[in-house]
């Protein structure tokens, strides 16, 4: 709820995070701080699985650091996993370190030997606003409606879940916790392929939505929770109040880079894949030009069409025909002229709407067979 009510306040809990996480690495490889770098990437996720608000932080972290040598070129010094006490160490240094950076912002109030969380600025549109659906989305509530105040609705169609036992390399400390234990090796592409996509996921997806008979959205769990629960029912105002709690604020980056993966660091360059030269791209390209003489081979281009982003995103079909399935679509023509427009429109019984003054013909583009 602090991270969410207080945005600016991600940046520096993320930098506390990865200076221990660094120094850590460095000591590990008996090196100084400025003989050595480590590197991670930063998913800033926003959601839980049943669409709660929980700020949580996923890194990438290179298992080692990067250390130059005379030459200048960057040599890997690997670590081995950390253990379970190494981790729980690391852990309670990151919870010290974060108490005293929201002490010395204020957030904190410490006195008498008590440490309690300062009052929040209530004044403003925000606070009548975003808060309670934050702290709503965060405590399984309704902030408004005829229901506001109570908790969502719960389904339980499974056997009550029995407790797991404690993973290895996963450190929880007064409600901080520390996850350890996914580790990819090197070149292993694959692998790192899906963890990427795992840690990059959206919110929710359309496979665990559905309508019930009522008009109620019957939202399913990913795993059931230890009392039965597989769904929870809101109706679709109370899911999206939900939904607008996830939104984070504007000009937010979710994901950051630090260390020799950071953008301006100098030893990017050198450790990320780059792309090949003029020169090098102009022998290869000529490469597959003699080897393709006798077969035309399409290149594929580097960004994705748009009759692919709707496919991906909305599952809007623009390359097919929908009644056959099987026919191939093609662009024949591209009508920009508003009169023309309009008569297709009032043909197939549309209404269509005048384009926004002042953009004049691109209010056309938008239509097109």
């Amino acid at each position: 709820m602090l991270l969410a009510a207080q945005p600016q306040l991600v940046t520096p809990v993320l930098q506390v995070v990865q200076r221990v996480i660094t120094r850590h690495l460095l000591d590990a490889a008996e090196l100084p701080a400025d003989e050595g770098q480590g590197g991670a990437v930063t998913l800033i996720q926003r959601f839980g699985s049943a669409g709660n608000l929980n700020i949580h932080l996923h890194c990438l972290v290179l298992d080692g650091v990067y250390r130059c040598g005379a030459d200048g070129a960057p040599t890997f010094v690997e670590k081995e996993a950390p253990t379970d006490d190494e981790l729980h160490a690391l852990l309670q240094t990151v919870i010290t370190r974060l108490m005293k950076m929201l002490t010395r912002r204020g957030v904190l109030v410490e006195d008498m030997g008590q440490t309690w969380l300062a009052e929040p600025d209530a004044d403003g549109e925000e606070s009548r606003t975003l808060r309670p659906l934050q702290a709503a989305a965060i405590t399984y509530r309704i902030a408004f409606g005829p229901r506001a105040g109570q908790k969502v609705l719960t389904l339980r169609g499974a056997m009550p879940r029995k407790a797991t036992a404690r993973q290895p390399l996963c450190a929880d400390i007064d409600g901080f916790s520390l996850h350890a234990a996914v580790r990819v090796e090197a070149h292993d592409r694959k692998r790192l392929e899906q963890l990427c996509r795992y840690i990059t996921r959206p919110a929710l997806s359309d496979e665990r939505i559905q309508l019930n008979a009522a008009g109620q959205v019957e939202l399913k769990l990913k795993t059931p929770w230890r009392d039965g629960t597989t769904h929870l029912v809101m109706s679709p105002l109370e899911f999206m109040q939900r939904l607008a709690a996830l939104v984070p604020r504007p000009r937010l980056h979710l994901i950051r880079y630090h260390g020799v993966l950071a953008p301006n660091a100098r030893l990017r360059p050198l450790v990320v894949p780059q792309e090949p030269s003029a020169q090098a791209q102009a022998a290869t390209e000529a490469a597959v030009a003699a080897a393709c003489e006798a077969e035309t081979v399409q290149a594929q281009p580097r960004r994705i069409s748009w009759a692919r982003l709707l496919k991906r995103v909305f599952d809007i079909d623009m390359q097919h025909c929908p009644n056959c399935g099987g026919g191939e679509l093609k662009i024949i023509a591209a009508i920009l002229e508003r009169p023309v427009i309009e008569k297709i429109l009032s043909h197939l019984g549309l209404d269509p709407q005048p384009p926004p003054r002042g953009r004049g013909r691109e209010a056309g583009q938008d239509f097109a067979t």
